[in-house]
């Protein structure tokens, strides 16, 4: 790593991130695993349904986008899922393919016989979900996951145990639980597991630290959004020791949906230098591959894959681009549009607008430069247009 790894010809982030005292008691791993759930975690939110090709063509873009997990779906919902998993593992992609299941023998075996070679296994952890929502008794819970579990080992399986509602479960009876299923099932690894996204990010540090205490399983991170902390948990759980983050393309999810791909793995390798195996430059075309087929829209602004995000209106702005041109533009921006797969910058027209943007506009619709008075009239005709029509100004307005 450099003696500036905070700055790099494709971004520029704070140096605070680096400094020793800032990354004190943390023992994060070099590099992560991704595990996206956009198959499967994502399609639950709802209006979402992929069908069959769609989810095979997800599948092979996060596949070339680098993604080593990839979570292709739940067998038991229907017979399309089930058809779509087993194409999706029989296609040879250079990932690894995981189905999800209850703690049910019988989701076990529809996932073996999609042929995945992984398997997510949910059981509630909280005893209130148990009783009310399930309406088990707990010790039900309990012998279901041995059960299943250890059935899922002995057919090959890999599993990542999925205990839900483990951030609102009483402490020790979670705690108590995960070492009871290490012991008597099976587990090949744990999810730190954030459903309704009700954890702060100094506590996922903690769960992930209370954790490592009681089971030696390599830990996985599946945070949730709903108070919009998932990307700062999973980040405070992998510094923490989590090895493998679940994640799914522009945090597509149930309600306000999964943590994010994109964000998770940039602010990863950025600001703690650590390595996730993405291709950054598919992060764009991906995200639209998954937005087209699910037929959702994100804000133009929305933070690395946002249609919008490197558009310029404000004068401020506009006068720093045309000052710093391509070989600095870090200065304007905390990283390039091509780290991403996005293209630019473009300088807009609007209310916002500057000096600077009615030059760089003459010149790019090729009139001459003005006189400072004759600019300044183009922008007051610019700012009234924007503002009448409450939106920017097309090449043919100019």
């Amino acid at each position: 790593m450099s003696n500036q790894p905070w700055k790099t010809d494709n971004y520029f982030v704070s140096p605070w991130n680096y400094q020793d005292e800032a990354n004190a008691g943390f023992d994060p791993p070099k590099s992560i695993e991704v595990h996206d759930v956009t198959l499967r975690d994502g399609e639950q939110q709802a209006g979402i349904e992929f069908t069959p090709d769609e989810k095979m063509r997800i599948a092979e873009a996060l596949a070339e986008a680098g993604v080593q997990r990839i979570e292709a779906g739940l067998p038991a919902v229907s017979p399309g899922d089930a058809e779509a998993v087993k194409r999706i593992a029989a296609a040879g992609l250079p990932a690894r393919i995981f189905s999800f299941s209850r703690c049910m023998v019988d989701d076990v075996k529809r996932a073996l016989e999609a042929g995945v070679e992984g398997i997510v296994m949910e059981v509630p952890s909280s005893e209130h979900i148990i009783e009310k929502a399930y309406r088990w008794d707990y010790q039900k819970a309990i012998d279901l996951t041995v059960e299943s579990t250890k059935f899922a080992h002995q057919n090959g399986l890999f599993v990542s145990f999925s205990p839900i509602d483990s951030s609102r479960a009483d402490i020790t009876t979670f705690l108590d639980l995960i070492e009871t299923i290490e012991r008597d099932g099976h587990m090949d690894s744990l999810a730190l597991v954030d459903t309704f996204g009700v954890l702060s990010p100094n506590a996922a540090a903690f769960m992930t630290r209370k954790v490592r205490e009681r089971i030696k399983k390599p830990l996985e991170a599946h945070f949730h959004m709903d108070f919009s902390l998932g990307v700062a948990n999973t980040l405070m759980a992998v510094v923490n020791g989590a090895t493998t983050v679940q994640v799914s393309v522009t945090g597509t999810g149930e309600r306000a949906g999964n943590t994010p791909l994109e964000d998770t793995v940039m602010a990863l390798k950025t600001m703690y230098g650590i390595e996730s195996g993405i291709d950054f430059s598919k992060l764009y075309g991906l995200s639209k591959l998954v937005r087209e087929a699910a037929r959702v829209s994100v804000p133009l602004n929305r933070g690395i894959v946002g249609d919008r995000l490197f558009h310029v209106e404000s004068g401020i702005i506009a006068s720093w681009v045309k000052n710093v041109g391509q070989a600095d533009l870090t200065e304007a921006f905390p990283f390039r549009p091509e780290m991403v797969g996005q293209t630019g910058p473009e300088i807009v027209l609007g209310k916002g607008s500057g000096l600077d943007s009615v030059l760089i506009w003459l010149d790019k619709t090729g009139f001459p430069p003005a006189s400072d008075d004759h600019m300044m009239a183009i922008l007051m005709e610019v700012k009234a247009m924007s503002l009448q029509r409450k939106g920017l100004l097309s090449e043919d307005d100019f």
